[in-house]
């Protein structure tokens, strides 16, 4: 018998061919939860983690079931593909809300402007009172002098990469930029601990802990700068070139203001990588509850080690529990800052395309 007579044997269906509408999603996603609910309340469980998950599973399940009765098979894997996209992003949202939720909740409680404008001073960490002032100050000195250090060696390294860099030496100069990359922040302290302070005796003070941070924030710069610089167009190079723009010109004027927009974002988000590096400012920096405006000279605070001393003192209670709660919401504002920051950046130096 051929395949079309058994083809024309086939009872017809009237279900393939047909689209859901555009709440299924929705409606699949709520009955999974209620499902996941039920179940979960059934079975005893107490963690909102395992129903979640069930529900999960029952969400693409369901969506691939229904699809695949409704809509055929090939429309069900898409479904389905979308139904993993979804779930994975909630698995991800889910942890970084209630984080944000939690340390909002318990940061609040002491924030307000005599927090943000006064140092801890002479205040013990068991009593009420006192700021980060001084903290705030430190990790700005900090970060601001690693930024000073970094960019301009990132930058330029990147620069040497893309536009001169051919052989061996920008084969080493790649490999030792990706070994950094996934350097622990420890070792960097070890580093400039075994250099700085135990070979050249120069003490503790901010600009060692600078040290260590522009060693961290290097291979970010260099890899965000490399990216951006590769992206932009051959053409405009040779353009510049067959006018007969000097290459070095060519780089200042065409290339670098093409491509800022990128490097300006990339510095940002390496900012933020390092602001809350604990290591290194505590090996380097170590700690005081005074003001110290100069990072080249004697110990001086950071948020990063504010927040660790005030929870380890505080023993999960009292008035540094609630410190250090509030040093954490100011260290992640000031790293949701300079992620706008960058963003709005990168809107703004991004090309126009009219119509």
């Amino acid at each position: 018998m051929s395949n079309a007579s058994l083809t024309d044997q086939r009872p017809p269906s009237s279900l393939r061919g047909a689209t859901l509408p555009k709440w299924f999603a929705w409606a699949v996603a709520a009955g999974a939860v209620l499902l996941g609910l039920g179940i979960s309340f059934a079975a005893g469980l107490d963690s909102s983690i395992q129903w979640a998950l069930i529900a999960a599973v029952l969400f693409v399940a369901g969506s691939y079931g229904i699809s695949a009765r409704i809509e055929g098979r090939r429309q069900a894997k898409d479904r389905t593909a979308t139904s993993l996209v979804w779930v994975a992003f909630l698995l991800a949202i889910i942890p970084l809300a209630s984080l944000i939720w939690t340390t909002v909740k318990r940061g609040v409680k002491v924030l307000d402007g005599y927090f943000l404008t006064h140092s801890m001073g002479y205040v013990r960490d068991t009593e009420p009172g006192g700021g980060i002032y001084h903290a705030i100050l430190g990790t700005l000195e900090q970060v601001g002098i690693a930024t000073v250090i970094a960019v301009p060696i990132g930058v330029l390294t990147a620069i040497y990469l893309v536009e001169y860099g051919r052989g061996k030496l920008a084969k080493a100069v790649t490999f030792f930029v990706d070994v950094m990359t996934g350097i622990p922040s420890i070792v960097a302290g070890l580093f400039i601990l075994s250099l700085w302070i135990l070979i050249l005796d120069m003490g503790y003070s901010g600009f060692a802990g600078s040290m260590a941070l522009a060693i961290l924030m290097i291979p970010v710069v260099v890899r965000s700068t490399e990216e951006m610089l590769k992206l932009v167009p051959n053409e405009l190079r040779e353009a510049s070139l067959a006018l007969g723009v000097p290459k070095w010109r060519t780089i200042i004027k065409v290339v670098l203001p093409t491509s800022i927009g990128g490097i300006t974002t990339g510095i940002m988000l390496a900012i933020a990588r390092i602001a809350g590096e604990t290591a290194p400012v505590l090996l380097l920096v170590w700690v005081t509850n005074l003001i110290n405006a100069n990072p080249f000279k004697d110990p001086q605070a950071s948020l990063p080690m504010y927040i660790y001393l005030q929870f380890i003192n505080s023993g999960g209670q009292g008035a540094a529990y609630d410190r250090a709660w509030a040093a954490a919401l100011t260290l992640i504002a000031f790293i949701m800052i300079l992620n706008l920051v960058a963003r709005g950046i990168a809107r703004w130096k991004a090309p126009k395309t009219g119509r």
